[in-house]
């Protein structure tokens, strides 16, 4: 799920808790890597000072990690946050799903040009919408045109508002539900047309997964990336609390820039699925990124694959097969994917070789720029 963070004013408490937090220093932990991370630290604290609860962020370079966190993560208590903390990723589970998917083609158990109908047949039918026409790859790199379940507005009223998140956050609809949301609205536009970032793409790829290995396709991931790696923060959760140690989310729950702000934490993460179900840490994402960009998860043919990227809804960047290329204002590419959920808010990138990977998470999702933490990381400013 990609959900961008909702703008609002903090309540006089959480203000103060705030202005105590951004006054402590960041912390820094493990062996710091080569080079300063003084323009990162400065954006870091910048965010909490824009308004987000808290921030931690983990910086990979070579052999040595650096940490940083600054503001809280409880708005009540005053507790900071940790570099340790886990918290939902949302969209970046896609890289992981399609991770998986090329592993599968790479194996020979199926083709980036096989057809979704072949392998979830009726799945993708009616109001324009053809399985026939859409390949696995046109999931992968969002052309296949197939409408986002997220976009429609029976679902934004029972899940997105105030009213309807605290009513339904804890409800078991299965993906065929998403999909079905999705089936009633007509496509964007015919397959490989055109770009449009929809999470239905998502949920079919985690079912293409499934169908194709007889698994769920978070056992699938377990197996093939996070057992691999050691990803010992990184799950495909069912549960609706977050694992230890963690802060609590924050949301607005409102388009608005004002009103009041909501803890979040607890939620079904299965209603997200494919699309945005993973939770992680940010050493987990920089270790995940950099073994991917490094050629440890992927043959070189099919790491080509991912990385062959078409133009994209944002100016500076394009997309690959669940990877984003995004070009910094220092001209600097970064590869890798962001996401935003109910009170969250993540990003992870890293260099073309692998070897400089950040990650940042914002545990409120209404304000702050992750863009300024890698702007400042990678291009010191």
């Amino acid at each position: 799920m990609n959900r961008r963070a909702r703008t609002a004013a903090l309540t006089a408490a959480t203000a103060m808790a705030l202005s105590a937090a951004l006054a402590a220093p960041a912390v820094a932990a493990g062996p710091v890597a080569p080079g300063g991370h003084d323009a990162t630290e400065r954006a870091v604290r910048a965010a909490v000072a824009d308004g987000v609860p808290g921030v931690t962020v983990t910086v990979r370079r070579g052999h040595g990690t650096w940490a940083a966190t600054a503001g809280v993560g409880n708005v009540k208590t005053g507790q900071p946050r940790s570099a340790r903390d886990h918290y939902r990723v949302a969209s970046i589970t896609k890289t992981f799903v399609a991770t998986v998917v090329l592993q599968l083609e790479a194996e020979g158990r199926l083709s980036l040009d096989d057809t979704v109908e072949e392998w979830l047949p009726g799945a993708v039918r009616g109001n324009g919408h053809d399985g026939g026409r859409i390949t696995i790859r046109q999931l992968l790199n969002h052309t296949s045109g197939i409408f986002d379940y997220l976009e429609d507005p029976g679902f934004q009223q029972t899940y997105m508002t105030a009213d309807g998140f605290m009513k339904h956050r804890f409800d078991e609809a299965a993906p065929e539900d998403m999909l079905a949301i999705a089936m009633k609205n007509r496509p964007y536009f015919e397959p490989g047309a055109s770009f449009a970032y929809s999470n239905t793409n998502y949920l079919l790829a985690a079912r293409v997964i499934e169908k194709a290995t007889g698994n769920d396709y978070g056992d699938e991931i377990d197996r093939r990336i996070i057992a691999p790696l050691h990803l010992t923060s990184t799950s495909v959760p069912t549960r609706v609390t977050l694992p230890r140690p963690s802060s609590r989310a924050y949301s607005k729950l409102a388009r608005e820039t004002t009103g009041p702000t909501y803890d979040v934490t607890e939620l079904n993460p299965r209603l997200a699925y494919g699309s945005g179900q993973m939770v992680s840490s940010s050493a987990d994402l920089t270790r995940f990124y950099s073994a991917l960009l490094g050629g440890r998860l992927l043959p070189r043919e099919q790491l080509k694959e991912m990385r062959t990227t078409v133009e994209s809804s944002r100016e500076t960047s394009r997309y690959g097969l669940g990877l984003v290329d995004r070009k910094l204002s220092c001209g600097i590419h970064v590869w890798g994917h962001d996401g935003g959920i109910y009170g969250s808010n993540s990003d992870a990138v890293t260099t073309e070789d692998g070897r400089h990977s950040l990650a940042v998470n914002f545990n409120g999702d209404w304000s702050g720029s992750t863009d300024a933490i890698i702007e400042a990381e990678f291009c010191g400013r």
